[in-house]
């Protein structure tokens, strides 16, 4: 067997084929030949005892870059026998992780992680005495399913430097001695008390438990639950473990410097101890669903910290940028309910940029190429034959391409470096003969995000810099480039992207489905921008909420629509008024109307599921009403079917009369067109099988009914669409219905105005709606096993079913977006 590489690991006496496991990892073996080398120093023998062995060995995933200067410190105190357990091993790397930007004192080292503290027999016997007696009165009536761990907690804060072998050996006596030998009821398994099954609809405000899918693999909704938070706010206090404000170094990866300690100093002056972050998104589309994720972990962290949030537009690519996406994403953002602390741009600092810029030339950091694009793609390129220049001519040529000697693709300032994926000597600058929206004509050369995003981090001292875990292998890159210009350096912190299935989120795809007509434009309620989910209906409350649900970790999400849906649900339960509305009706005609003395009006409660709510709404009832055409059934064949047949009665809902057929008019193709019926007090007597919604004196709307837009999972997925996802399209993603009835009530509606249609679903007003007329666009809806979405021409569209309805006859057109139940 090949032995280079493990010598350190078998001195710390691993097996050959253990050690040879070990050495594949390169951070341990660093730092197994470091410790080895200070031992040697510090006079460790050749044939390392074991409990020395032990510690070097379990001291090893302890440490970090920054601390490898104090090495030897640590090694020192455990040939010396002063560090003899765990846990002082854990102190001693924390302190030193702590004392990374200042001089270590030896005699505060010692007294932190316990150096020579001989905790004796009698004190760990006089502690555990102490703690038992305080819990004594439980633990006799627990007997030994009492939870010991509470027990061994108190004495490990208590003795943090004794055997804790010794004193958990302790504690088992000491129960044995108060309870005695276990007895057959102890030993026996303990039943577990199963929760009664509630019904689904039992409570407003419970989730429902829909699976999920993480990585591919399905996961249920406890799991979510398990990582989640029923806020952002109590997310971020409580799920995110990121460093303190200042102690940058502490953390994984990052690099000190002889100047960090000053310019750590000098940041936390700046923001005054507080957390900064800021949400970056490029101007060139709207943002998606996936962005909600960023927008709550960057502003949510800020405010739960009492920091601040900037949202800085990456306005790099001028080619691609449009005064509408810088917009519609500052409106989005407040529309989450976020306000930044500035509104700022990368332009904002081009020319510092291009300073800096000129100070890596001068280090020799960067130089300027002449490669094409295709030359430098991949990650097995060659090096540039222009990569050793002198500082002198690469000023000149990029002093050149600024002042746009050199045409496009000619020339790119390029990084002497390697990213962790591999790419070498990534672009700093490329040429673009693009007018800037906001330098105009001043620019010809554009940074690049790899270049541009950490030092705008560091221009405006962000604390935290929180992104998506593609970033995650361009960490070395921004350490490097803020460190080269001996400039502050933020820490960047990444988490899961969110991603959601049977859609498409990439700029590049939506607009080409709206090029080729498969949506209408960005909002489109079918797809899964923000302005799309909000022109459906749904609340940014019920987004973040979404949002928290699903925890902050770094394993990227790929969820089913139906898990939206189930939030969005549990919001708009408490939050959108119930009305009635009938998507394909059927007229009645009650004939005993006016012997009945039947109201001209009808008392309906705007949330009927909440008793604590009196809130209600005035609906008229008359002669003449609408009914689900499903509602009714000429042919009796179906036992299961409750509902109203020739020969079996229904109940109206909010009237206390039940229903029977008296006659049924049909047209001249013997359609059923109306049902002559008679009504009858309800009674104990004669109570019906169901119960059905109605309308009378009816608002017409038009409403489309969505279902996903793509037939798979994941429409880019060349192997089960190799076609492309153009190929994928749904082709019953949308249906359309003309003669959808409303109650009048809610005629007069305001935009985004969301109700919940009895038996049908949750909607919202479309802001194409226009009172008293088609508005410029439909309604938009989607169907899915949720609430519909309905969009009234007076109005607009609701969650997933898109209504156009009709303000005061059923002539004039109104549009809803609905989504259904």
């Amino acid at each position: 067997m090949d032995l280079s590489g493990m010598e350190q690991f078998l001195w710390l006496g691993l097996t050959e084929q253990r050690a040879a496991e070990t050495a594949k990892n390169k951070n341990l073996t660093n730092f197994a030949k470091l410790v080895q080398e200070a031992a040697k120093q510090h006079g460790a023998p050749a044939e390392l005892p074991k409990p020395f062995a032990t510690l070097f060995f379990t001291l090893l995933p302890k440490l970090k870059p920054q601390m490898t200067q104090n090495i030897g410190l640590i090694v020192k105190h455990i040939l010396s026998e002063g560090i003899k357990s765990e846990a002082q091993l854990t102190a001693a790397c924390e302190f030193l992780l702590a004392s990374t930007v200042s001089a270590v004192d030896e005699e505060e080292f010692k007294k932190a992680c316990g150096v020579g503290v001989e905790v004796s027999v009698d004190e760990i016997e006089d502690a555990v005495s102490s703690v038992i007696d305080k819990y004594k009165k439980q633990i006799v009536a627990e007997r030994y399913a009492f939870n010991s761990g509470k027990i061994l907690g108190e004495l490990k804060k208590q003795l943090p430097w004794a055997d804790h072998k010794y004193v958990k050996k302790e504690v088992d006596l000491r129960f044995l001695e108060l309870l005695g030998p276990k007895t057959a009821e102890d030993l026996a398994p303990k039943k577990v008390k199963k929760e009664e099954s509630k019904p689904a609809n039992e409570a407003a405000g419970k989730k429902e438990k829909l699976p999920a899918q993480t990585n591919g693999n399905a996961a249920g909704s406890e799991a979510m639950n398990e990582d989640g938070a029923a806020t952002i706010e109590e997310l971020m206090k409580t799920k995110a473990h990121f460093h303190k404000v200042g102690e940058n170094y502490k953390t994984d990866g990052y690099v000190v410097t002889p100047n960090t300690k000053e310019l750590l100093q000098k940041h936390v002056q700046a923001v005054g101890g507080k957390v900064v972050t800021r949400f970056p998104p490029e101007p060139n589309g709207v943002l998606h669903i996936g962005h909600a994720k960023a927008i709550n972990i960057n502003f949510g962290y800020a405010k739960a910290t009492g920091g601040a949030c900037y949202l800085r537009f990456d306005d790099t690519n001028p080619e691609k940028e449009e005064e509408k996406f810088f917009l519609a994403i500052e409106d989005i953002v407040r529309w989450l309910g976020y306000s930044p602390v500035a509104v700022t741009h990368s332009s904002d600092n081009f020319q510092q940029l291009y300073e800096w810029a000129v100070v890596l030339i001068k280090k020799g950091h960067a130089y300027v190429c002449h490669q094409k694009v295709e030359e430098m793609r991949g990650f097995e390129v060659q090096l540039s034959p222009w990569r050793e220049r002198s500082v002198e001519e690469n000023l000149q040529l990029f002093e050149d391409m600024k002042n746009g000697k050199f045409d496009e693709g000619e020339a790119t300032l390029r990084l002497k470096m390697t990213l962790e994926e591999g790419k070498i000597d990534p672009v700093a600058y490329r040429i673009k003969y693009v007018p800037h929206h906001r330098t105009a004509n001043k620019w010809c050369i554009y940074p690049t995000y790899d270049y541009t995003h950490c030092l705008c981090d560091s221009i405006e001292n962000i604390t935290h810099s929180l992104c998506t875990k593609e970033f995650q292998s361009r960490r070395s890159s921004y350490y490097w480039l803020c460190n080269a210009l001996d400039i502050y350096c933020p820490v960047q912190w990444e988490y899961g992207r969110l991603n959601v299935n049977y859609t498409v989120v990439s700029k590049r795809k939506i607009l080409k489905l709206i090029q080729t007509k498969v949506v209408n434009d960005w909002d489109d309620p079918r797809l899964f921008t923000l302005t799309a989910l909000r022109r459906r209906g749904i609340p940014s409350e019920a987004i973040n909420r979404f949002v928290a649900g699903l925890g902050l970790t770094m394993t990227q999400m790929a969820v089913d629509p139906h898990v939206l849906d189930a939030s969005v649900r549990d919001y708009l339960n408490n939050t959108a008024p119930r009305t009635m509305a009938v998507l394909q009706g059927i007229k009645l005609t009650i004939v005993n109307f006016d012997e009945m003395k039947l109201p001209a009006n009808v008392q309906v409660p705007d949330f009927p599921s909440d008793p604590q709510c009196s809130k209600q709404h005035t609906i008229a009832f008359a002669k003449e009403i609408y009914i689900e055409r499903d509602d009714f059934r000429e042919d009796e064949t179906d036992k299961k079917y409750r509902r109203l047949t020739k020969s079996q009665a229904v109940g109206l809902k909010y009237v206390g009369v039940t229903l029977k057929v008296l006659e049924v008019v049909k047209d001249s193709h013997g359609n059923a067109v109306e049902v002559k019926v008679t009504a009858h007090e309800l009674s104990d007597s004669n109570k019906p099988k169901a119960f059905i919604h109605w309308v009378s004196n009816p608002v017409k709307a038009e409403a489309r009914l969505y279902e996903n837009l793509f037939l798979h999972k994941n429409p880019e997925d060349t192997t089960a669409v190799p076609g492309g996802f153009l190929s994928d399209i749904n082709p019953n993603n949308l249906t359309v219905l003309y003669n959808v009835l409303i109650d009048r009530s809610i005629a007069a509606s305001r935009i985004y105005d969301r109700f919940q249609f009895e038996r049908i679903g949750f909607f919202s007003v479309d802001p194409d709606s226009v009172h008293g007329k088609r508005g410029r666009g439909h309604a938009d809806v989607s169907r899915d096993n949720l609430n519909g979405c309905f969009a009234f021409a007076v109005c607009a569209a609701l969650l997933q079913c898109p209504i156009a309805l009709f303000n005061s006859s059923l002539d004039n057109p109104h549009f809803f977006v609905g989504m259904l139940h």
